[in-house]
C-alpha cells in the first residue's frame, strides 16, 4: 500500500510533449541581461512551449527571452519567433543545463503584416 504521506507531483502542462529534435535560438530579450545568442537543439516541444539542453550558464526561472523555432538561418522567411519565459532550469551532468520555456507570445515577422506585428498565443 503506497504511503499516504509521499506528496503528489502535479505536472502543469496544459498540452502533451513531442519529442522533436530540432535547432532553435535564444536570445534575451530584456535590456538588463547579457546579450548572447545560444543555437541549442530541442529535446521535446509542444504548442506551449519547449525543453532544450545548453552548455550555457546563466538561464534563470522567471527569464523572458526570444525563441526562434524551428531556427533555420537568419535569413528564413518562415522563421517563427515567440517570447518566452524560462519556466525551469535543471542542472545536468556534464556542465550541461536543461531548460523549460513557456511560450507567451508569437510575434510574426512574415505573416502579411508590417514588421513586429504581434499575436498572443
Amino acid at each position: 500500500m503506497p504511503d499516504q504521506t509521499e506528496p503528489q507531483l502535479t505536472d502543469k502542462r496544459r498540452t502533451r510533449r513531442a519529442k522533436i529534435a530540432k535547432p532553435l535560438r535564444v536570445r534575451p530579450s530584456e535590456p538588463r541581461d547579457e546579450h548572447f545568442e545560444d543555437l541549442p537543439v530541442s529535446v521535446n516541444a509542444s504548442k506551449d512551449g519547449i525543453f532544450f539542453q545548453t552548455r550555457r550558464k546563466g538561464y534563470y526561472k522567471g527569464m523572458r527571452v526570444f525563441v526562434t523555432f524551428p531556427f533555420t538561418s537568419q535569413h528564413d522567411p518562415m522563421n517563427c519567433e515567440y517570447v518566452a519565459e524560462v519556466v525551469r532550469v535543471e542542472e545536468l551532468p556534464n556542465n550541461r543545463y536543461g531548460v523549460a520555456l513557456h511560450f507567451l507570445m508569437t510575434v510574426n515577422y512574415s505573416a502579411g503584416g508590417p514588421p513586429g506585428t504581434t499575436t498572443r498565443g
